[in-house]
């Protein structure tokens, strides 16, 4: 089957020219699948994996709108919804100046095998903008967010395709888009977008679900070895939502957090991140790491990334590739024992085999930070039903399903022959449970 695995690849880069994060992403799994189209030669008689590739639909419109000196500006929306055998299609839009076509089509295909290691009836994809909301007023993210969604509109809904947040799409902008659709719509359909508002159809734990999912899964990888994150060392890469989440949950399970990042450079603060700070300058003020390390009296290093800084538990949280072969190389010298991935392909291929080599346990974004989607999953349930869950019991949801996807990898890697890799475990059980999905349906 090694043969079929390399002539697909082939096909899908040669379709695919100049997309260099889907190519990555493509190889990732393709590499995980060898044992699985040995025992299951039906899904190359159905071509699953071809089809797998190729997204069911790719959308890309013009935004136009107005900044505040009353100049037109023009900026390109995507919508790419990848594959929907398992339910709707879900995934975050993120708003960056580095969005294009390759970039939401990584995201999109990740989203499909994150999304079924959920165990949740929802399928994959992805979207966004090469927008910027960084620097803009609320007027112009608004107007920005109104004309994309006069486009958007037409290609969602609850049962069709639900967006969520990512990069540069919080709150704000969620409650923007949502205001639009439901004013061009004239239907409350709360269920069309999560990361809602509480008191306007969110739900609770969402906002913290990404980071609390990535160290809740981060706990389980140590407990393989007999600890927990009381008293680790701990380093986070970032200083958004996901990184200020799951440097609060490393926190209450005892962790030692004395790093976190932005893209402009690190701060170490050996008395450990106080949150409420940092909270107050990222969340409240907008500003950046370098402030919270002026008023905290801690380092600050620019231009350099954190992973520099000794640590025994790494959590990248910030974009795809920050992590390479050097940085690893420095984690694995400081005695790092796991690296849990809270953003999307976060570390680069040369880093992985260097850490998995090394004996780190290494978990993929798709199965450590899937918490995220799940909890929108959770969002959609409350919507469907009217209802809204407690705090508790929506963390101890989030809780089960972050263990059950950990321990499903493990297992799964247990039974096609490679023992302890998260990589392939999380790779070939989404794999199996989509490909399945795509058999019963037929040729679709």
């Amino acid at each position: 089957m090694q043969v079929q695995l390399e002539r697909a690849l082939e096909q899908v880069l040669a379709r695919n020219a100049g997309e260099h994060e889907f190519h990555q992403a493509l190889h990732e799994v393709f590499d995980s699948l060898g044992p699985v189209l040995d025992r299951h030669p039906e899904y190359v008689d159905a071509a699953v994996l071809e089809r797998l590739c190729e997204p069911e639909r790719q959308i890309i419109f013009r935004v136009p709108w107005v900044d505040d000196s009353g100049t037109v500006q023009i900026n390109r929306g995507f919508r790419v919804e990848f594959n929907s055998a398992l339910g709707p299609y879900k995934g975050g839009l993120r708003f960056h100046p580095s969005v294009y076509l390759g970039i939401v089509k990584f995201l999109g295909f990740e989203q499909v095998f994150k999304n079924a290691l959920t165990g949740m009836p929802i399928g994959g994809g992805k979207g966004g903008s090469d927008f910027d909301p960084r620097g803009k007023s609320d007027g112009e993210v608004m107007r920005f967010c109104q004309s994309f969604m006069t486009e958007l509109y037409r290609h969602i809904g609850e049962y069709t395709d639900v967006p969520a947040g990512d990069i540069g799409v919080g709150g704000r902008e969620i409650g923007y888009l949502f205001g639009q659709y439901k004013r061009i719509t004239n239907r409350y359909e709360s269920g069309v977008l999560t990361g809602k508002g509480l008191t306007w159809g969110g739900s609770l734990v969402r906002k913290e679900a990404t980071g609390y999912g990535t160290v809740l899964f981060a706990e389980s990888m140590l407990r393989t070895i007999g600890e927990s994150f009381d008293g680790q060392r701990v380093v986070v890469s970032g200083a958004g939502n996901v990184a200020l989440y799951a440097i609060e949950k490393a926190q209450q399970l005892g962790a030692h957090v004395v790093g976190c990042s932005d893209s402009s450079g690190y701060v170490l603060d050996e008395k450990g991140i106080d949150l409420d700070l940092l909270r107050q300058v990222r969340e409240v003020e907008r500003g950046r790491v370098s402030v919270y390390a002026e008023r905290r009296g801690a380092v600050y290093v620019p231009g350099r990334r954190v992973w520099e800084v000794g640590a025994q538990v790494a959590l990248p949280c910030a974009t795809q590739n920050e992590l390479d072969e050097d940085d690893a190389r420095a984690l694995v010298g400081s005695g790092v024992k796991v690296v849990a991935e809270g953003a999307n392909m976060p570390t680069t291929p040369k880093a992985i085999t260097l850490l998995t080599e090394s004996g780190v346990l290494y978990a993929p974004g798709k199965a450590a930070n899937a918490g995220g989607v799940a909890t929108s999953a959770l969002e959609m349930q409350q919507n469907a039903s009217r209802d809204s869950w407690t705090f508790e019991h929506t963390e101890e949801r989030l809780a089960a399903i972050m263990r059950d996807i950990h321990d499903r990898c493990l297992t799964t890697a247990d039974e096609y022959g490679v023992p302890g890799s998260y990589v392939a475990g999380a790779n070939i059980s989404g794999f199996v449970r989509v490909a399945d999905a795509m058999l019963a349906l037929g040729l679709v």
